[in-house]
């Protein structure tokens, strides 16, 4: 369980040109839930740059219904230029939060970056949410963002360019974000409380707290396992404009930008990218906004 695997970097759409030129080079990014989808697409491109990315994912061995494992996940990292530290993680645990953190910074030296992507997901009405499903999600979304960030956070706080990246919505207490999946909507915005939270609680200590989300639906395996998944993804982007957008802000000084809620467009149109179509699924088709957006 601790072989190290990686993947191969992925570029920005043809025409584009960012105008930070800062790396994340020699940085180790702990990434949860980064297996597969956007976290995986995340550690791909902070490897582009020659990070450390640790692979923290529950997927260890291959899922007949799911693509991908904390193993291939790490072969693809290193395949991009980066190092990596496969470690089965579910964020449940505390205890296995704890170990995966300390076996980090025995391997590496420290964390410089922490990315909360592990998330769970059921879009169902109030009567239609069993309490498992409910427990699941605020045991993932908030509590093991929560507990990852803490563990984290003494490691954060003694490096240079310290940033916690949410993969949350922004924070918009609406009745049409509740009413239709109240008990998902309640835990991805627990993930948001934690940006504006932390971003407080450790501004003066320089550690950045941010929260990124896609403008339109992305490409992974949960939007594929949704009834009418094929025109969802049909009219979406892949996972990679998330990875392109989290690069940007994790490059930034980390004293620049805290508690802020960021769309993965509004990220880039920032760092000079104007052409979005090399990142959709199906050029030319329509694209479908994303949740909370």
């Amino acid at each position: 369980m601790s072989r190290c695997v990686l993947e191969c970097a992925a570029a920005m759409p043809a025409g584009s040109t960012p105008r930070n030129t800062a790396t994340l080079r020699d940085k180790t990014i702990f990434i949860t839930g980064a297996s597969r989808g956007i976290g995986k697409a995340i550690a791909i491109r902070a490897a582009s740059d020659g990070a450390r990315v640790v692979i923290a994912a529950k997927t260890s061995d291959i899922h007949p219904k799911l693509p991908g494992t904390i193993h291939s996940a790490a072969e693809e990292v290193e395949k991009a230029g980066g190092q990596a530290l496969a470690c089965v993680l579910d964020v449940r645990s505390e205890d296995a939060i704890r170990s995966a953190v300390d076996r980090t910074v025995s391997t590496f030296g420290g964390i410089d970056v922490l990315v909360n992507n592990a998330s769970a997901i059921a879009l169902t009405g109030t009567l239609e949410t069993p309490a498992k499903r409910f427990d699941l999600m605020h045991q993932v979304n908030v509590r093991g963002t929560f507990l990852c960030s803490q563990a984290c956070l003494p490691h954060l706080l003694r490096a240079q360019n310290p940033h916690i990246l949410n993969i949350a919505p922004p924070l918009q207490m609406e009745e049409r974000w509740l009413s239709s999946h109240l008990a998902y909507t309640m835990s991805k915005f627990g993930m948001s409380m934690c940006v504006l939270g932390m971003a407080g609680e450790f501004r003066s200590a320089g550690v950045a707290v941010n929260a990124l989300w896609p403008k339109t639906v992305i490409a992974t395996a949960a939007v594929r396992n949704f009834p009418g998944g094929e025109a969802l993804e049909r009219g979406s982007r892949s996972p990679q404009i998330m990875a392109d957008a989290a690069h940007a802000i994790l490059v930034r000084p980390s004293r620049e930008r805290t508690g802020q809620f960021l769309l993965d467009e509004d990220v880039l149109r920032e760092a000079g990218i104007s052409d979005f179509s090399g990142y959709q699924t199906a050029p030319g088709a329509e694209l479908i906004g994303d949740l909370f957006v």
